[in-house]
């Protein structure tokens, strides 16, 4: 089923912009915190995904925030500290809103060369007595949850079964093995999870919670339920969630996106002629087909981030009004990204904006919640032209990489360019990110930022 049909913009109006204008007429510099983080939301991302779910002329709820700032995103590298790396990865990027602190690509929650734990936010809320909570569409041990409540040295630790001797991609042999529990350290990433005083875990990655627990004979997971975690596994059982601590695994990896492209197609290359493959200045060349977005068939009983935002929002405030510490991470922005998948990335990006809308909800009654916006690092994903601006020559001028066109609701082609490398997986970028605000941001959100600020913003609105 195409969805470029689909009357989106009504989710954007109404009620929701009721609850803007009452969220915005209030400021304050004491209480919770919501993090939103779009993994690899960049300005492009968010450009392709308003054209496609509002139109050109439309806007996001992202859109209507008040505050908007910029980040810079900080890496070092890992053997020389004092030398900058200008392109950054989830793991360090998300370490450095978590504690403030720049590191090296790879590292959750450990400085670089010496690597030794860095305090997180998460940490400094249960010193004062707050509860937390941690929400993902990627596995909820994958590098961007994990930097808010785990140390370690290598972000593909996520289970027992994987500290030692782990080959998760082309003969790259990782070694935790300072980090296992017997060796002094913390253990595994799920085990960190359990043992971290997180009162919601809410995301994929089911199999890093089934292998034994390092030097036990019970599993992750029912070291979890000991531990008093309530366990859910798909939408149903979510929606119909108690009280106390929650932890949901709602896939075995990174949780099924909403929006594919058609028949699953990714981006494509340009088929340049026989004629043009001789000489670049000759022949001509063939663009992909056109493409609508369509839902995804394994989307089934999959819970939306919205819902998981609401279900950790009320297991946070069930016993109590004390302020507490949220983020709520839309992983597969980037994800479908590596993977040339612009639909995905789009189906996520809406949810993301849903699940702001459920913040800004809830901030409606609670108006000293601070809500930030922003991303961990840019994406591969170029909004360029459907067709060349050089089609007035008589040169067949086309993109060296992938190209998704997408039909939209404006009744136009939206060209998706995919070109960092010709790898099987596209690559991050070092642009700038976005980072917006509600009013509460207002005085504490200046309008640039190097992305460990964050941190100290979090740090200053959440901590009293």
């Amino acid at each position: 089923m195409s969805l470029r049909n689909l009357n989106l913009s009504k989710f954007y109006s109404g009620a929701v912009l009721l609850a803007l204008a009452s969220v915005f007429s209030v400021s304050s510099f004491a209480g919770s915190v919501i993090l939103i983080i779009g993994d690899g939301m960049d300005d492009h991302q968010i450009t392709i995904a308003r054209n496609y779910l509002v139109g050109s002329r439309g806007k996001l709820l992202i859109d209507r925030l008040p505050l908007r700032s910029t980040a810079q995103v900080l890496t070092i590298d890992n053997d020389n500290p004092d030398k900058a790396i200008y392109v950054a990865d989830s793991a360090n990027s998300a370490t450095s809103m978590a504690t403030g602190v720049v590191t090296s690509i790879g590292r959750i929650g450990t400085s670089a060369g010496d690597d030794k734990d860095l305090v997180n936010i998460v940490e400094l809320a249960h010193r004062q007595g707050l509860k937390t909570g941690i929400v993902s569409t990627a596995s909820i041990t994958d590098a961007t949850p994990a930097s808010f409540y785990a140390h370690i040295s290598t972000r593909d630790c996520e289970n027992p079964d994987m500290m030692v001797g782990t080959d998760p991609y082309f003969d790259m042999v990782i070694d935790c093995s300072p980090d296992l529990k017997s060796n002094g350290g913390l253990g595994s990433i799920s085990e960190q999870l359990i043992d971290s005083g997180v009162h919601v875990a809410l995301g994929g990655g089911m199999k890093h919670f089934t292998p034994l627990a390092e030097g036990s004979d019970q599993t992750v997971l029912e070291l979890a339920k000991e531990s008093g975690y309530q366990l859910v596994s798909n939408a149903t059982e979510l929606d119909g969630s108690g009280a106390g601590k929650l932890l949901g695994l709602f896939s075995p990896s990174t949780m099924p996106v909403m929006w594919r492209g058609q028949d699953d197609r990714a981006a494509e290359k340009p088929d340049p002629s026989f004629l043009n493959r001789i000489h670049s200045m000759l022949g001509s060349v063939t663009y992909p087909e056109p493409m609508d977005c369509e839902s995804n068939p394994e989307y089934i009983d999959i819970p939306s981030i919205s819902l998981m935002t609401q279900t950790a929002l009320d297991r946070l405030t069930d016993e109590d009004e004390r302020d507490f510490f949220l983020m709520v991470e839309s992983a597969s922005i980037d994800k479908q990204s590596h993977q040339r998948k612009a639909c995905g990335s789009i189906g996520e990006l809406k949810q993301l904006d849903e699940s702001l809308a459920v913040a800004i909800k809830f901030a409606e009654s609670h108006p000293d919640t601070l809500i930030l916006v922003t991303a961990d690092h840019g994406q591969a994903a170029q909004l360029v032209p459907e067709r060349t601006l050089y089609s007035g020559i008589p040169v067949p001028v086309y993109t060296p990489g992938h190209v998704a066109r997408i039909n939209t609701s404006e009744g136009v082609i939206m060209a998706v360019n995919y070109a960092t490398n010709d790898f099987v997986s596209e690559e991050h970028t070092g642009v700038n990110i976005p980072l917006l605000s509600n009013d509460v941001g207002q005085g504490s959100v200046p309008a640039m930022v190097t992305q460990p600020e964050i941190f100290d913003i979090i740090k200053s609105h959440l901590l009293k």
